[in-house]
């Protein structure tokens, strides 16, 4: 006997009749009614008295009436109950990421989860991929936002579908300060400040095709942001992500894409296998729905 069957009973009950009951419901009468009969055929008794205007029950439909009532009411109690005892859930969650355009999209889970779990509380650390994995590796970090590439076979993880773009940040009497965008060639010219993980570098390398052993790379930082300064100060001009310069004084700092344009992805992944707190669990079942939806 299904509570949502229960439910349709007392639906007809109350209203007496099945198209009103229906109606109600947002069910066609039809289905209503041959949910009804299948109640009657599984309980092996008659439930209705069907009139020529509306329908009244039996003695054992008086009495299914009273049992449903409380099944019902039992169930929503403790569907009630299960939802206070979501709202109880606490802990911390640790997260790892890089200044990264999908750092929005983790922006957005952490609040959708914080509204649903109000008690949690978070420890956010950015570093690049390397850092943030190696964290995950030592059970420091629970999930981590990282740039691709990255080495994550022991990781289950979400590939996103955010794109990373790749931007030139130069001071405003840079050569190339004002063009619509910059080509390897272009940068040959120019003194550089380049990505410093290894994986990374590598890719951009590649960007660069032939042009790239005759750059003047004067420094390689792990880090984007503290390099700010010194592209404000002249001192070389930083190819970097997009996401990873959000918030640049345009008056300090020009920001001129790439031609060819060059995308990177990013994942978000914990650990395989790993025993996590109620919390963190219940965090990574958020990401995959809200990730899924």
């Amino acid at each position: 006997m299904e509570i949502r069957v229960l439910k349709y009973f007392l639906a007809a009950a109350r209203e007496e009749s099945i198209t009103k009951a229906a109606e109600v419901l947002h069910i066609t009468q039809p289905t209503l009614s041959r949910q009804l009969k299948e109640l009657e055929e599984e309980t092996g008794v008659k439930l209705f008295e069907r009139g020529a205007r509306k329908i009244s029950l039996t003695n054992e439909g008086i009495l299914l009436r009273r049992r449903a009532e409380e099944i019902v009411s039992l169930v929503d109690k403790t569907e009630r109950e299960l939802m206070e005892q979501e709202e109880l859930v606490d802990g911390r969650i640790s997260i790892g990421c890089g200044i990264l355009a999908s750092s929005r999209l983790l922006a957005d889970i952490i609040k959708g989860f914080s509204e649903k779990y109000p008690l949690v509380k978070y420890d956010v650390f950015t570093a690049n991929a390397d850092m943030v994995k190696e964290r995950m590796n030592r059970g420091l970090t629970d999930v981590g936002l990282m740039l691709e590439p990255v080495e994550i076979e022991r990781f289950e993880f979400i590939r996103l579908d955010i794109k990373e773009k790749w931007v030139l940040l130069t001071a405003p009497d840079s050569p190339v300060a004002g063009r619509e965008y910059v080509t390897a060639e272009d940068l040959s010219k120019i003194p550089l400040i380049f990505p410093g993980r290894q994986n990374v570098q590598n890719e951009v390398v590649n960007w660069f095709g032939g042009r790239f052993e005759g750059l003047n790379i004067i420094c390689a930082d792990n880090f984007a942001a503290s390099s700010f300064d010194m592209v404000k100060n002249g001192l070389g001009s930083l190819v970097t992500l997009d996401g990873g310069a959000p918030y640049l004084d345009e008056r300090e700092i020009y920001k001129i894409p790439l031609k060819p344009e060059l995308y990177f992805t990013s994942v978000i992944a914990w650990r395989r296998r790993q025993p996590f707190s109620l919390a963190v669990t219940k965090f990574i079942e958020y990401i995959k729905e809200t990730l899924r939806d």
